[in-house]
């Protein structure tokens, strides 16, 4: 690949990204949701509605140390977000769940992205859209090798 087309595609990763964060986090200010940030529904969709992990798993998905996942959950509890769901049969294990006001920002999110990935896959054909696939899984791989956290490297 040339220089110049390099240079392109790597403004266009790096504009599109930014602007994700930045029109979700415009849509949330204009929302419901006006007392939680970008990262905090991250959070929440690491959590998922469909499974009760525990924080260690859930600050591992985010790539978050423990204590900075706590802290994010402190807030999201108090703002009625999150819940710690302790175990029947051992007090002492916790595992973090949705209240219904965290589903329905879930929701909301989950309902963002399909649409931005809808929207994004407009008038393409199964082929385009496998080499948009196979291009994204090579970043995703660039990243995860670059990324000195990254486990079992």
């Amino acid at each position: 690949m040339d220089y110049g087309r390099a240079k392109r595609i790597n403004q266009l990763l790096t504009t599109v990204y930014g602007e994700v964060l930045r029109v979700e986090e415009l849509a949330l200010r204009q929302s419901q949701f006006k007392d939680i940030s970008i990262k905090e529904v991250h959070a929440i969709a690491a959590i998922s509605m469909y499974e009760h992990k525990t924080t260690s798993q859930v600050a591992r998905e985010l790539r978050i140390t423990p204590g900075t996942l706590t802290t994010m959950v402190n807030h999201l509890v108090r703002k009625d977000y999150v819940q710690r769901l302790r175990s029947d049969d051992d007090r002492r294990f916790v595992r973090l769940g949705l209240t219904r006001r965290g589903r329905l920002i879930y929701r909301a999110h989950e309902s963002f992205h399909r649409r931005m990935v809808e929207s994004f896959a407009r008038d393409m054909d199964d082929e385009q859209l496998q080499i948009i696939e196979k291009a994204l899984l090579n970043l995703q791989a660039f990243l995860e090798l670059a990324d000195p956290t990254t486990p079992n490297k």
